[in-house]
């Protein structure tokens, strides 16, 4: 770390001081403390960040193993600028740190980050304080009317299966869609589904589209020969929706 020497020399020393406290095993110990107190310090802050993590990310941990976890937990640690002070974000900055920052051994599973990304979008929905702009009719026509979605809600895509990953289980690549919202019960739910789904559930997230017209955009972008049957098919799937908490209702 280059501190800049222009600064008086007690900022040089903080400088010093938590860059040790970051990274101990390339940055020495600053003059003047001692050996077993810094270890202390430097135990005590790593172990506290850690733990914030193996709370969000335990299927990740389990797979990388303890050695691939601690290496890249103590890389995060020490190369990673946080823009929050609050621990309850510890977890949005590992995954911005594994987005933007970090290059990927070989020896780490190539769907290391789509499985943090799955792992960490239930404690986004869970704390979510989002609510709906517009009042619903909970029983308002889904085809006629503008279905309104459940604003706590993740429409995601994946590379990997992440839902089916787990110590010592093969996957192999597999384009997977999840649903993922938060229930009246305030659960986070994950539903997989299809392409389709996931393209319905895209087109109504603007709100202005009714649930007929934004099934007649899928037909049309299809091709399908039977219009029809994707209406009725549709229909079905937007009251499975609604069923589940996905779907709120209609715009009243």
């Amino acid at each position: 770390m280059n501190t800049p020497s222009a600064l008086p020399e007690f900022q040089r020393y903080q400088y010093a001081f938590t860059a040790h406290l970051r990274d101990p095993e390339t940055q020495p110990r600053p003059d003047g403390v001692e050996a077993r107190r810094m270890k202390v310090y430097t135990g005590l802050l790593y172990h506290n960040v850690e733990g914030f993590l193996l709370a969000c990310f335990p299927v990740l941990r389990r797979v990388l193993g303890a050695r691939r976890w601690a290496k890249l937990v103590r890389s995060f640690f020490a190369t990673h600028r946080s823009r929050t002070p609050y621990f309850r974000q510890i977890p949005d900055e590992f995954i911005q740190y594994l987005q933007s920052e970090w290059d990927a051994p070989e020896n780490y599973p190539p769907f290391t980050l789509a499985l943090a990304h799955y792992e960490w979008i239930e404690l986004v929905l869970s704390v979510s304080n989002r609510r709906a702009e517009r009042t619903a009719d909970p029983a308002g026509d889904l085809l006629d009317g503008v279905p309104l979605l459940n604003p706590v809600l993740a429409n995601l895509r994946y590379d990997w299966p992440v839902q089916r990953i787990a110590p010592r289980r093969k996957v192999r690549p597999a384009e997977t869609h999840l649903l993922v919202f938060r229930d009246a019960a305030d659960r986070v739910q994950f539903v997989e589904i299809n392409a389709f789904t996931a393209r319905l559930v895209a087109l109504l997230e603007s709100g202005t589209l009714g649930g007929r017209a934004a099934l007649e955009t899928l037909a049309a972008e299809s091709r399908h020969p039977d219009p029809a049957l994707i209406l009725r098919a549709g229909a079905a799937l937007l009251e499975d929706l609604r069923a589940r908490g996905a779907i709120f209702g209609t715009v009243a």
